[in-house]
């Protein structure tokens, strides 16, 4: 951006160069014309290159931001169900505890 704004400083100071020269050097006003419309069109052709690696770069942390996201939710979905089947199981275990104690009960009348 800085090489954008430094061309465009630049062509500004040759165009109040050539607004003061006599007519008579217009070859030479062509060239230097030419010469900076290629540099301006190579600044141009690096700001869009520039501008699409950061819309790249923002696409992917978008990207990654939306797949941490998405396994933050698996990791609640999972612990969740783990959540459940420790409870269930804890469950079994005092109904088998609870038929084992009756069972003992039974068996000592």
């Amino acid at each position: 951006m800085k090489k954008v704004i430094a061309t465009l400083i630049a062509t500004l100071f040759a165009t109040a160069a050539f607004a003061q020269t006599p007519a008579a050097s217009a070859p030479v006003a062509k060239a230097e014309a030419k010469q900076s419309k290629t540099i301006v069109k190579a600044d141009a052709k690096e700001s869009k290159a520039v501008i699409k690696a950061d819309a790249k770069e923002a696409t992917a942390v978008a990207g990654a931001k939306e797949e941490v996201a998405s396994a933050k939710v698996d990791a609640k979905a999972s612990k969740a169900k783990a959540h459940h089947k420790a409870a269930k199981t804890k469950a079994k275990a005092h109904t088998a505890v609870a038929k084992a104690e009756t069972k003992d009960a039974a068996v000592a009348k």
